[in-house]
């Protein structure tokens, strides 16, 4: 299958902040990828080098087969920015034909495109074609549905799309979720970056996690949940008896770390820690037990052990 991204060593600084520390990572073709991390941890600065824009001041980056060096390669990829940009007086329409026509695409291929994209979401109907408005004429989430067109029109090989799902609504999120898998079984690569855990853990094949420009863990999903996989348990509880339940859920003996969301709870055991015994203390504390189930870690209670809150709070703008 090969590398979409190849990343060896690469070191990016900035005035004497290192904003990318020794960074190596590999993107395989056909798959979708997180780029994950708390805000500065320096995954713009990795995606800005993937593209070109800035070069690393030490290490290689390959991508679709081409080092460092890729102006033949910029056509094949597709970005979504972070800082969402559209000129907006202008038609939805014309906007989105002027990006295809930066990246070679014809007219009549940019039209068919474009509608069948704006179809599939939800841009376009009997009753309304929003590709005949203004761009300041749409809502936040439809402009960045437009955007979103405008990074996929050229049907690229390798898409990067950098904090996607930011200030989306769940409707809005889950269209592009759904066009994500649409593209990888389509054979494209999908690279995201987030800080959204639970997007990540749905949608990724593989995921690395940076804190502070460098590289905390990475591989596939499954794996890395199973590396970090001491004893965890999902925990569920109905009604008020969350309440009287807090002496069992502060023992230290029980519990080591304790991941607390009103009524469900992510729990890692203390090591040698029975968990029945965690079960029959539950009982008799009077809870009504809606789940108790022996899980892997997620990939939230991963990056939160990992990366924990100073390296969130230490994160630098990047």
């Amino acid at each position: 299958m090969g590398l979409a991204v190849d990343i060896n060593g690469v070191i990016k600084r900035y005035a004497g902040h290192v904003a990318v520390h020794d960074l190596s990572l590999q993107v395989p073709r056909g798959s979708v990828y997180g780029l994950l991390g708390p805000n500065g941890a320096g995954k713009t600065t990795t995606i800005r080098m993937i593209l070109n824009i800035i070069a690393p001041d030490e290490g290689t980056i390959e991508v679709l087969g081409q080092r460092n060096s890729r102006s033949g390669v910029l056509d094949r990829i597709g970005y979504l920015p972070e800082e969402r940009g559209l000129y907006k007086k202008m038609q939805v329409r014309r906007l989105l034909k002027f990006l295809g026509a930066l990246k070679g695409v014809s007219a009549k291929d940019a039209d068919r495109r474009i509608d069948a994209w704006m179809e599939r979401l939800s841009l376009r109907s009997p009753d309304k074609d929003w590709g005949n408005a203004k761009v300041d004429e749409l809502s936040r989430g439809m402009q960045q549905k437009v955007q979103f067109i405008g990074a996929l029109l050229h049907e690229p090989d390798l898409v990067i799309l950098d904090e996607p799902f930011s200030g989306l609504d769940p409707i809005n999120a889950q269209a592009l979720k759904d066009t994500v898998v649409e593209l990888k079984r389509e054979g494209r690569t999908v690279i995201f970056s987030t800080h959204l855990m639970d997007s990540a853990e749905r949608l990724c094949d593989a995921v690395c996690i940076i804190a502070r420009g460098t590289k905390v863990l990475d591989g596939p999903i499954e794996e890395v949940r199973a590396e970090h996989g001491a004893t965890h348990i999902a925990l569920a509880l109905g009604g008020s008896s969350a309440n009287g339940v807090g002496a069992v859920l502060n023992d230290p003996r029980l519990i080591a770390r304790l991941d607390d969301s009103n009524r469900f709870f992510e729990i890692e055991l203390t090591t040698g820690a029975d968990p029945q015994l965690l079960l029959r203390r539950l009982v008799e504390a009077g809870a009504s037990i809606q789940r108790f189930e022996l899980v892997r870690p997620s990939l939230h209670q991963i990056f939160l052990q990992k990366v924990g809150a100073r390296g969130i709070e230490a994160g630098m703008t990047e």
